[in-house]
């Protein structure tokens, strides 16, 4: 109720309104049963763009961080995710993180869109990076086809670290299904789920028509994460009880596709 509330009442309108994005494709989206929304991910407000362009309702696979703040801030975006059929997704691996594909498969079996982000994380630069094979675990236990879904402007809109939103075009391209049911239940091959994973990337990369870079973004963010800019030597004196040491850090920047 609250979902589609928001959908058509409260966020639809203004959204439509203000962003006019532009839509291809959408007979590619299944009418019925379970199907996997996969595509690349450039901004906070991706999760907004598709299940607005979309007919039927897109439960979609959040950052756990998003349902773990404090406070009445925290407790307001708790609330809205999980509203707005988003479910908590544990990137830490193990136990954690197969938690996260069973509650997706869940939804799948229940003949829901499930919405993914295949790159894992936000683009850190616009391009579209390595999928993770998570997706075509996925794929090949659920037995549901994959509809590649191309977000495009949205890093122009909200790029990572801005508040307010940018008045602008968005476009959302959705391809033709893939079927992946003639390896169904072949899960176990690394090789396969690879192969999967690659297929399901190249029909992102056609539509959006982004650079494609063959290693996982979370490592790119990490790397501009920890870089340290080299300091100027300066020379060493005595401390004084007014003085204060601090450490500058370098920070990374995300834009068009997770990523």
């Amino acid at each position: 109720m609250f979902y589609w509330l928001l959908k058509t009442i409260v966020v639809g309108p203004i959204v439509r309104t203000l962003f006019r994005p532009w839509v291809r494709g959408l007979e590619n989206i299944p009418e019925t049963g379970g199907a996997i929304v996969a595509g690349n991910h450039l901004s906070f407000i991706d999760s907004v763009f598709v299940p607005l362009a979309v007919p039927r309702p897109v439960v979609y696979l959040a950052k756990n961080d998003y349902f773990l703040g404090r406070g009445i801030k925290g407790t307001a975006a708790r609330w809205f995710f999980k509203l707005t059929n988003q479910l908590p997704m544990d990137r830490s691996g193990g136990s954690a993180s197969e938690a996260s594909l069973t509650a997706g498969l869940r939804v799948l079996r229940s003949g829901k869109l499930l919405g993914i982000y295949p790159e894992g994380t936000r683009s850190p630069d616009g391009r579209l990076y390595r999928g993770r094979t998570g997706i075509a675990r996925l794929v090949l236990e659920s037995g549901v086809p994959v509809v590649p879904v191309a977000l495009i402007g949205t890093d122009k809109v909200q790029p990572e670290g801005r508040t307010m939103p940018r008045l602008r075009r968005v476009g959302i391209v959705f391809g033709r299904p893939l079927d992946f049911s003639e390896y169904a239940g072949m899960q176990s091959d690394r090789f396969l789920l690879r192969s999967v994973t690659d297929e399901i990337m190249y029909e992102i990369l056609r539509l959006s028509g982004q650079e494609y870079v063959d290693t996982y973004a979370s490592s790119v963010k990490t790397k501009l994460l920890t870089a340290v800019k080299p300091q100027s030597a300066a020379p060493v004196e005595a401390p004084s009880a007014a003085s204060e040491v601090t450490d500058g850090a370098g920070s990374g920047a995300q834009s068009t596709a997770d990523r």
